[in-house]
C-alpha cells in the first residue's frame, strides 16, 4: 500500500526519507524539517494505521511496513534515498538496507533496536490497544518516550497523537516489532550508517544502539544526553545537526 505522504524541499535535491515511530505520526520529524530542507528533498510518512495512512488488518509483519516505503518510492519515481527512522521507523530502515540495499543511500538509525525482547510485551500490548483504545497507552508511553524535563507542549501533542491512532494499525505494528529479529543480518548493511541513542532512553536504552552500532561495518554512534526515546523531538538541534553532517558526507 501506498501510505500518506508529505515531500517538501528543492525539488532537484537528494531525497530524505524520514520514519516515523510507533504511535506517532510524521508530524514527529516538525523540528527537523527546517534544516533538512534547506540542503535535502525531505520525504516523511505515516507508518500503516498512523496518522493519515489506512490500518489494513494485522498483524503486520516488518517486510509490509518496508513494503510500503519500496511502493511509496517507486510511486514517486525515487530510485534512492538518504533514510532516518526512529524506533519502528528505524526498524523498517535496517529491513531496508538489508533487503533493498541498492535503494538507500545513507542510513541514520534512532533510538531503535535490531530485536525486542520479550516478544510477549508486544504481542499483550497488541491485544490491549484492541480492547481498550490506543487513548489507554498515552500515559505510559509519552514517560517511556520523554524525560522529565521535556516542554509539556510537546508531550501534550504527542498524547493527541498517540489517541488518535488507528487501534488495529498500533496493534498490527506492535506485532510486527514482536516478530522481528533484524540482528543476524546488521553485518550486511553497506549503507554508511549513523546510530543515535537517547541516553536515559527506557524503551530502547543505549545497548541497543551499541550492540547495531558494533554489528553494521563502520558505523557511527553518538548517544544524547537529556533525550529518552523521542529524541528527534526532545534534542531536535543536536539530531539536526548529526543528520546534516551524515547525510552530506561525500563517502558512499
Amino acid at each position: 500500500m501506498i501510505p500518506h505522504r508529505a515531500l517538501t524541499g528543492p525539488a532537484d535535491a537528494e531525497v530524505v526519507v524520514l520514519s516515523n515511530s510507533l504511535g506517532t505520526d510524521l508530524g514527529l520529524w516538525d523540528a527537523q524539517l527546517p534544516a533538512l530542507t534547506e540542503r535535502f528533498r525531505v520525504l516523511r510518512y505515516d507508518q500503516r494505521g498512523h496518522g493519515r495512512t489506512p490500518a489494513p488488518a494485522g498483524p503486520y509483519a516488518l517486510a509490509d511496513l518496508a513494503g510500503d516505503v519500496l511502493e511509496l518510492l517507486d510511486h514517486l519515481e525515487i530510485r534512492r534515498a538518504h533514510f532516518a527512522g526512529v524506533s519502528l521507523g528505524g526498524m523498517t530502515g535496517m529491513w531496508l538496507a538489508q533487503h533493498a540495499p541498492e535503494r538507500i543511500r545513507r542510513l541514520a538509525l534512532l533510538c531503535t533496536s535490531a530485536e525486542l525482547a520479550p516478544r510477549r510485551s508486544w504481542r499483550e500490548r497488541a491485544a490491549r490497544a484492541r480492547r481498550e483504545g490506543t487513548g489507554s497507552l498515552v500515559d505510559g508511553s509519552l514517560a517511556r518516550w520523554f524525560t522529565p524535563a521535556a516542554d509539556p507542549a510537546v508531550l501534550a501533542r504527542h498524547g493527541e497523537v498517540l489517541a488518535a491512532c488507528s487501534d488495529e494499525g498500533y496493534a498490527g505494528c506492535a506485532e510486527a516489532i514482536a516478530a522481528m529479529d533484524l540482528a543476524g543480518g546488521l553485518d550486511r548493511i553497506t549503507a554508511p550508517t549513523l546510530v543515535i541513542a537517547g541516553r536515559q532512553d527506557p524503551a530502547t536504552p543505549p545497548p541497543h544502539a551499541e550492540r547495531i552500532a558494533a554489528a553494521v561495518p563502520g558505523a557511527r554512534l553518538e548517544v544524547l544526553d537529556g533525550a529518552a526515546h523521542l529524541a528527534n523531538a526532545e534534542r531536535p538541534d543536536a539530531v539536526n545537526a548529526l543528520l546534516l553532517d551524515h547525510f552530506t558526507r561525500s563517502d558512499r
